[in-house]
């Protein structure tokens, strides 16, 4: 990368800055995010304080360090749901809807919740309404558990306590560490399954989409009324699940 503001050109910087944000694990300073590019130290903080501003980036509670915000993960999701790939991934979750005869949702995270970016509805008329936009939970979703066991240890603490375990039905896990052993569970196994957690009368299981670096991008989701789904029959649909994220990791590597 230029490593000189001369060498920049100025309506790059700002996506230069969102760049090295989005390839990055944890939040980053200003500083540590010039490392990549090289800009004076009253650039980079008011390129940064503009970005802040204006709804890209925004600093963790503690001031300092910086991470994408909702209107940089509105860009690259869109981005993407216009491109070839949201193509090919749709016609994923159409053949696995096909699959299970299920509803099938593409869910991702965001700042307080977990939000259906796609979905491919069920054929059966008796079905659970959440459509493309709806935000649920992370404590007491299938997909939402899946992002919470995809942190590291200390992440996973610090979000299980810091989280407002509302109880939303009487199988609502309300308590941190209960929470916690069913995360490592679900860190074991490689899926989450929301046992009326969510809303009385409604499973779900889900599995991670993860990228190369082995980060957390998405969850693919199947819920419905268990009167005609059980969790056992959830878990039945596995191999599908898996065959699928296979696919989908190839057409986002």
């Amino acid at each position: 990368m230029p490593n000189s503001e001369d060498r920049i050109a100025t309506n790059l910087r700002t996506l230069l800055i969102l760049e090295v944000v989005g390839t990055t694990n944890e939040p980053m300073t200003p500083t540590e995010i010039n490392h990549s590019i090289g800009l004076p130290k009253q650039t980079i903080h008011r390129l940064c304080t503009t970005l802040v501003e204006e709804g890209f980036l925004v600093y963790e509670p503690n001031g300092k360090r910086l991470r994408a915000a909702r209107r940089a993960r509105a860009l690259g999701a869109g981005l993407l749901h216009s491109s070839r790939d949201h193509i090919l991934r749709r016609q994923i979750l159409v053949e696995l809807a096909q699959k299970t005869g299920e509803t099938i949702n593409y869910v991702v995270p965001e700042d307080d919740g977990m939000s259906y970016l796609d979905r491919v509805e069920t054929g059966w008329a008796f079905r659970v309404q959440l459509p493309i936009g709806s935000h649920v939970p992370f404590h007491c979703t299938a997909s939402g558990k899946t992002f919470l066991a995809s942190l590291d240890s200390r992440k996973r603490k610090a979000f299980a306590h810091g989280l407002t375990l509302e109880r939303k039905t009487p199988k609502t896990i309300t308590d941190p560490d209960a929470l916690l052993k069913e995360l490592a569970a679900v860190s074991k196994d490689g899926f989450a399954i929301d046992n009326e957690e969510f809303m009385d009368g409604m499973v779900a299981i889900a599995v991670p989409v993860m990228d190369d670096a082995g980060r957390f991008l998405a969850a693919i989701a199947c819920h419905g009324p268990n009167i005609r789904l059980s969790t056992e029959t959830l878990r039945g649909f596995l191999g599908d699940f898996n065959l699928a994220v296979e696919k989908m990791h190839g057409v986002l590597s």
